[in-house]
Parts: C-alpha cells; structure tokens; sequence
C-alpha cells in the first residue's frame, strides 16, 4: 500500500504500477491540476456510473470538488489489477469534510478506478467506483 509518497510527475514511464503511485501522490498534493496531468487531453472520469467529465479540464474541475470538500484528504493505494487490457486501481480514500457546507465529518471509504490508459501512457478513461451508500452514511452519522 503506498499513501502521499511522491515519486515524481513524468508521464514517460507507463508501468502501471509507477503510474499509481504517481497518480497517488497527486492526489495527496492537493493540487487538482496535478491530477489531471495523468488524463490523456480528451480523457474521462465518470464515478458511479455518473456523466463523465470530459477532457482534462473538466476532470481537474471533478477533482477540485473532492478537494474543497475534503481539504485533508488523503489517498492510499491500495494494488492494482490487470483485467482484459485495463487496470483496476484500488484505492482507500479518508479526508474530513470540512470544506464549504461540509458536515464536518471524517469519511473513509475504498474504491477503485477502471482505467484504459492510451498509447501516451495517460489514462484516456476512467471508471470510478466506491459505496455511495456507505459514503452518505458516513458523511450523515458521525
């Protein structure tokens, strides 16, 4: 499991592993451009089967909401899992939400993301998933 550990920001290197703990370590910069740089210029994210944000810059938005909300949040990877020429990256997400209108409640939750990383090494898609339940529960009863 590897939390907040930076290794770095280059893209050239596209051993999955190396980009998880690269993308890991963006997340826990706190820095949602940071994030986004790992998205392939018209790359996704969608969460929960939800819409997907669209390219890079939409992606940095998405992730910016997860970092105003939990201004601690930290990110620890978990493992990974190949699966049909994609990557599963697992994930335990643990931040207060304490950023505007927030509960002020602490949330841990694990998940993962389904990537298709493209040619350029940059995940061109990715398919969040985690608990919304457990989430909301979390967020509501504590």
């Amino acid at each position: 499991m590897v939390a907040c550990a930076s290794q770095g920001d280059s893209m050239n290197d596209v051993r999955p592993v190396d980009l998880a703990t690269r993308y890991t370590a963006a997340w826990c910069s706190h820095d949602a451009s940071r994030v986004a740089a790992f998205y392939a210029e018209s790359g996704s994210l969608a969460i929960n089967d939800g819409a997907p944000a669209l390219g890079r810059q939409a992606v940095e938005t998405a992730v910016q909401g997860f970092m105003t909300a939990y201004p601690d949040l930290i990110v620890r990877f978990d493992r990974l899992e190949p699966r049909d020429g994609r990557v599963l990256y697992h994930w335990t997400f643990i931040g207060t939400n304490t950023g505007p209108g927030g509960t002020g409640n602490r949330v841990r939750i694990s998940g993962y993301e389904d990537w298709k990383i493209g040619p350029d090494g940059l995940i061109a898609e990715s398919k969040g998933h985690y608990d919304a339940q457990d989430w909301d529960r979390q967020l509501k009863n504590r």
